[in-house]
């Protein structure tokens, strides 16, 4: 094989309970289920897969590692951005839903962006181009 390749890219997120936070992307994000097993669920958003799982500690393929939700939702290694046509009109929409923003939008750099987290305290931006 000369290059990397494969079919789909998944992001796996460490939650407390599986079942609140399938409810809370469902019911805020529009994120449509697509399998659960044990205590993973597995959605569709966008055009992208999320997984969820609950944490745990090594095992035989990763026998270091231990999954845990973040412990501290100021302190950040990653986050996802979701560009957006319209963040003022999309900011009301989440808050509707249950969505808890940080700050109202902001505009920084040719952008309007706010950020918002799940109910673990992964962090998420809606951004427009201005």
């Amino acid at each position: 094989m000369e290059r990397f390749e494969a079919s789909a890219l998944t992001t796996m997120l460490v939650v407390t309970d599986t079942v609140a936070s399938r409810d809370w992307y469902v019911s805020v994000l529009d994120a449509e289920v697509t399998g659960e097993y044990g205590t993973s669920v597995v959605l569709r958003l966008l055009d992208s897969w999320l997984l969820l799982v609950e944490g745990g500690g090594p095992d035989e393929g990763k026998p270091t590692v231990h999954l845990a939700p973040p412990e501290d939702p100021d302190r950040v290694s990653a986050q996802m951005i979701f560009r957006v046509a319209d963040c003022h009109g999309l900011y009301t929409l989440l808050r509707e839903r249950g969505a808890t923003f940080l700050a109202p939008p902001h505009v920084r750099e040719g952008e309007t962006r706010a950020f918002f987290r799940d109910p673990d305290g992964h962090l998420f931006e809606i951004s427009e181009l201005t």
